[in-house]
């Protein structure tokens, strides 16, 4: 998907479109998996895929500067990603993204003013996907979920971090054929249209009925509280970190951090 995109931009058939990327109440993890990319990697994807007008961490301008690149983009047709939850709690104070001619931006105002106006939002992570980790128990700063906040269509990507092809897979989509088949919540089926138990390397010995009693032991790890039957996501065949490993394949079970129940609904991450 991603090489017909470039293909298709490169022959003329489409063009880049602008993106900004807004890094809201969360711990920044969407912003360095995506730094993190091999296949291909972030260069390939800003030089030949989008047009990355703004992002809170790595764009060459900073103060006033930056936050006028933000506006100048709403102008344009651009694509809206955001990473991480957004903050209510007083007005959205508790996370403030920019400063701009003597007034504080808070997330929320950002993805607001953006939201309205971006051809495409997408919700990169499960903070922005459905509150996750910025919004558990007990919450203090009233984080939502980015649907909740802007109450448009949001593509939803889950995971703690998104697997930075899927991201680049779905942008790749847009680019090429428009919005993705997604599911009942609004997940692209491309990337999370299986369960991780569905194509586990592991599924051979649920099976069998041979389950791991410790951690360490090498067979089905369901009754230490794996996560994988219920969690959608292609990470058993992509894996992670250029494809060297994921979880259960270092033996640690799926935590579930695609679930739009995570982290509370999936705690605790061992259980016996």
């Amino acid at each position: 998907m991603v090489h017909e995109a470039v293909r298709s931009i490169r022959e003329g058939e489409r063009k880049k479109i602008n993106a900004m990327w807004l890094e809201a109440t969360g711990c920044s993890g969407n912003i360095i998996s995506l730094l993190d990319a091999t296949d291909p990697d972030v260069l390939f994807f800003l030089r030949e895929m989008v047009n990355l007008t703004y992002n809170n961490s790595i764009m060459a301008k900073e103060g006033e500067m930056a936050f006028e690149e933000f506006i100048k983009t709403l102008e344009t047709e651009f694509i809206l990603l955001v990473d991480g939850a957004v903050a209510l709690k007083n007005n959205g104070n508790y996370n403030i993204v920019a400063k701009y001619r003597g007034k504080e931006i808070t997330a929320l105002e950002a993805v607001k003013m953006a939201g309205e106006k971006a051809k495409y939002v997408l919700a990169v992570g499960t903070c922005a996907s459905s509150g996750g980790i910025s919004a558990a128990r007990p919450n203090p700063s009233e984080s939502v979920s980015l649907k909740t906040a802007v109450k448009r269509d949001v593509i939803n990507l889950p995971g703690c971090p998104c697997n930075p092809a899927w991201v680049m897979g779905t942008v790749a989509h847009i680019i090429t054929k428009g919005k993705p088949e997604v599911d009942n919540m609004n997940r692209p089926l491309l990337f999370y249209g299986v369960t991780i138990h569905d194509r586990c390397q592991r599924r051979s010995f649920f099976d069998n009925g041979i389950f791991a009693k410790k951690l360490g032991d090498e067979s089905c790890m369901f009754k230490l509280g794996c996560r994988g039957p219920i969690t959608r996501t292609d990470c058993p065949t992509r894996k992670w970190n250029g494809r060297v490993n994921w979880p259960i394949g270092d033996n640690t079970p799926c935590i579930g951090c695609a679930n739009f129940a995570f982290p509370d609904g999936m705690e605790p991450f061992v259980r016996y």
